[in-house]
């Protein structure tokens, strides 16, 4: 395996130091005004919680990247890192919920990050793109949902939504892929969604990519949320 220090110096020494397969996560998060108040405080715990569940998984900490965008307005908060080095951003609320930028601005990072991959010879699992959202899009939102139908038939990442209470779930089932409804959150149990979340891609990093993984229902009655 040979490495163009010159034109990527940053990847080639952070794919020599860990050269493990990818697995890539996008959280996109809305951070719009409607989310101030307890919403977001939960919000911001539930990433810390993320963070604390894949630490402690010897093979996720290796191989899980996380990246956020956040909309209200539209922002990346934290490109791609591994587990180890993500620190859950402190995230407020404010603005309006341009929720198809966001998407888009996603799967360009999900792109970009793909490509590196490729430069720097590492493999890596499809990604998953995690949206969380407790409105609907105040922008124009029928490209980004062209893009999640074509992203998940070509098999280039997985597409997750979940509404929070106020969320339009009409919406959010024609932006989700046909295959994966979308999830309205019970209460405010971000927490159990990123628990769920870190545990999920912890079977799926401790596989070889390609595999299929089954995972555990996030959907009542045992679950955070239902359909």
């Amino acid at each position: 395996m040979s490495f163009d220090l010159s034109q990527k110096p940053f990847d080639a020494a952070e794919f020599m130091d860990n050269p493990e397969p990818r697995c890539p996560c996008l959280l996109i998060l809305d951070t719009s005004a409607s989310m101030q108040g307890e919403p977001i405080r939960h919000l911001n715990a539930g990433l810390v919680a993320f963070k604390d569940e894949l630490i402690a998984d010897a093979m996720a900490v290796k191989r899980v990247e996380v990246a956020v965008v956040t909309f209200g307005p539209v922002q990346v908060v934290s490109e791609f890192q591994t587990a180890d080095v993500f620190t859950p951003p402190v995230l407020t609320a404010t603005g309006a919920t341009p929720m198809g930028e966001a998407i888009e601005r996603g799967l360009d990072l999900i792109n970009a990050r793909k490509a590196i991959y490729k430069q720097n010879g590492i493999s890596y699992y499809r990604p998953w793109v995690f949206l969380i959202t407790d409105g609907g899009p105040t922008d124009s939102w029928a490209n980004a949902a062209s893009l999640i139908s074509f992203g998940e038939i070509s098999k280039s990442f997985t597409f997750f939504a979940a509404g929070v209470e106020g969320a339009n779930m009409e919406i959010l089932g024609r932006i989700s892929p046909q295959n994966w409804k979308p999830l309205h959150l019970k209460e405010l149990r971000f927490r159990d969604l990123f628990v769920w979340l870190s545990s999920s891609l912890g079977r799926v990093s401790a596989s070889v990519p390609g595999d299929t993984v089954p995972l555990a229902s996030p959907v009542t009655p045992d679950g955070w949320a239902e359909v």
